[in-house]
């Protein structure tokens, strides 16, 4: 790959900067609203649903296995969470991160929130945790080159992997 000239296809990020995920939007209009009420867990790939927070892996992940940890209430701080909500989002994060470890076997994970969009908060109106699976090496000369990732394992087949996990 030479400077930017050359070109990899990724028709299926199409979706994503085309629909309307925007911030400010609670309800329809925000994916992490409406995601649990569409009832649909493989489409929308939710993997787990608590009472107050549910696990969902990311449509654009960083990782193959990139899962995040979303409150039901459409919440934009970390310290507007009550007490509940967060200990079932850090139990839920240490379950993710066994059934990851059980099913594909990483070295290592980061896990964090973006919180705002100066931090990298792609939905800044929705507090979420990433858990985002690591392994010695995964990264290469593609996201340094070009800034492409290049995902392994199709979003369908690590969903009936580790949906498998949280049913257990």
């Amino acid at each position: 790959m030479s400077g930017g000239g050359d070109i990899m296809w990724a028709p299926w990020r199409m979706a994503y900067v085309s629909s309307e995920h925007g911030d400010g939007y609670e309800g329809p209009r925000c994916v992490f609203c409406r995601a649990p009420r569409e009832q649909d867990d493989a489409r929308t790939l939710i993997l787990h649903r608590g009472e107050h927070a549910f696990v969902i892996m990311n449509l654009y992940p960083y990782n193959s296995g990139h899962l995040m940890l979303v409150p039901y209430a459409h919440i934009d701080h970390l310290r507007a969470l009550d007490a509940a909500t967060l200990t079932e989002m850090m139990t839920l994060a240490q379950r993710a991160q066994q059934v990851l470890e059980d099913a594909m076997h990483p070295h290592g994970f980061n896990v964090g929130v973006n919180q705002g969009r100066a931090a990298g908060a792609g939905i800044a109106d929705h507090i979420h945790m990433h858990l985002v699976p690591r392994w010695s090496g995964d990264t290469n000369f593609m996201p340094v080159m070009s800034d492409t990732r290049v995902m392994p394992q199709h979003l369908d087949e690590t969903y009936a992997l580790l949906k498998a996990g949280f049913a257990a």
